[in-house]
């Protein structure tokens, strides 16, 4: 059914949508922190054309920002101005051929890596990484020395004018934990080229990948992942080169911050460079602690350490 806003703070009239578009929705229950605060507007769009005519009809000024599964995201407090877009059915497909793999951006990272393997593609270093397609190319996702950017072959995009493109992969500026997708552009579909494999010893890799995360990482507890990248261009000897990398927990091992928390964030004790709601921590805590690790870790080593979390919207007022 057509849906028509006729108000909503901020007082501005949206397009219609086939979608779902909701007022003052909490986003706190949509990440994987379960913290902060609304968004003015969240939008689910019924398909790529809901999604594009509502972007071209969307005034100008009011801000966009496309959401995941918000396993790589902190919310604050005091919520997102504008519009959140959160893709989900139709925009999860999945397929194969060629030796390629083409997945919408809402399709779960480890639902393609499976998808690919039963097809004899070799997508698994996805298998373990939490979180959607449409992130994991903004971020170039990786793990055991794969990344994004050695699979990606193309993405398609709704820009913030509704216009749909389809972008290479070398257009986009791909980098550690980083990309340079146009502003307010709306990731709706990657394609992926890999190699061959055998379905059976595809699926014992990926069990194997997933025990070594699991014996390494807090996987039952409320984190978003990895906190801080680790530094580019150290080796643990303090010397520019990629033989022995520095890693973040090893800095915050080094200042003494395994353990350390601000009311209910910590950083946890089984891989400190996961920063967690151990229990009704609000963004404020979890924000406030991480930054209290940079500036330690600064003061022991000299290193900044920067965050691979995103960090979005706004404190809370009192704040």
């Amino acid at each position: 059914m057509t849906k028509t806003p006729e108000t909503a703070a901020p007082a501005i009239r949206l397009p219609e949508v086939r979608g779902v578009l909701t007022p003052e929705r909490p986003l706190a229950e949509l990440t994987w922190m379960r913290v902060g605060g609304p968004a003015d507007w969240l939008f689910q769009p019924a398909d790529r054309a809901d999604l594009a005519a509502f972007l071209a009809a969307l005034p100008a000024e009011v801000p966009v920002m496309a959401m995941g599964v918000g396993s790589n995201l902190i919310v604050r407090d005091g919520g997102v101005r504008g519009v959140v877009i959160r893709l989900g059915r139709g925009f999860n497909g999945i397929e194969t051929g060629d030796g390629l793999v083409r997945a919408g951006a809402a399709a779960l990272d480890a639902h393609v890596a499976r998808k690919a393997a039963e097809a004899g593609l070799d997508l698994t270093f996805l298998r373990t990484i939490p979180g959607a397609v449409g992130g994991a190319v903004r971020m170039n996702a990786g793990c055991y020395g794969a990344y994004v950017a050695d699979h990606l072959v193309e993405v398609t995009a709704i820009l913030r004018d509704g216009a749909t493109v389809t972008l290479p992969a070398h257009d986009l500026g791909l980098g550690y934990r980083t990309s340079k997708l146009p502003e307010g552009a709306v990731i709706v579909e990657a394609v992926f080229r890999t190699w061959a494999g055998d379905p059976e010893e595809l699926a014992a890799k990926m069990a194997d990948q997933l025990a070594r995360r699991d014996a390494s990482q807090p996987t039952k507890d409320r984190t978003a992942g990895s906190t801080f990248r680790n530094p580019a261009g150290y080796s643990s000897t303090g010397l520019a080169d990629d033989s022995h990398e520095l890693k973040a927990w090893t800095l915050i091992d080094e200042a003494g911050m395994r353990g350390a928390r601000i009311g209910g964030a910590v950083m946890n004790e089984k891989h400190s460079n996961f920063l967690t709601n151990a229990g009704g921590a609000t963004a404020t805590d979890l924000e406030s602690l991480g930054e209290a690790v940079r500036k330690r870790v600064y003061e022991v080593r000299g290193l900044t350490l920067e965050w691979e979390i995103m960090r979005v919207g706004e404190p809370a007022p009192d704040d």
